[in-house]
């Protein structure tokens, strides 16, 4: 139980320093964005995020996924980080938090 609690704990972690990374180009940070679709967290503390970008095309493409890395590598209890890129589904406005509308005046 204690391990799952960790884990969980771990997880909030990640969330929030993911709420801490921005795109450039949009200033929403990347989980409120709906660029982030899974974060996985294993017994090890072994951490896999899925994760996509505004468009194939972005020009962050490179950069951003290692941001994401090196940052979440940095937290304590992380063993490792793996953060992979994929465009299915293709991101979309809709993907974006209430908050993040809110914040770009979409709503």
């Amino acid at each position: 139980m204690e391990t799952e609690m960790d884990t969980a704990e771990l997880g909030e972690q990640i969330v929030k320093t993911l709420k801490g990374i921005y795109d450039p180009e949009i200033p929403v940070d990347i989980y409120e964005l709906g660029l982030i679709y899974d974060v996985m967290v294993n017994t090890d503390n072994e951490v896999k995020i899925l994760m996509t970008l505004t468009s194939p095309n972005c020009p962050v493409a490179e950069s951003l996924p290692r941001e994401v890395e090196e940052k979440i590598t940095k937290i304590d209890g992380v063993v490792s980080t793996e953060v992979e890129i994929t465009f299915d589904p293709p991101w979309s406005k809709d993907l974006m938090s209430e908050e993040a509308k809110l914040e770009l005046g979409m709503l």
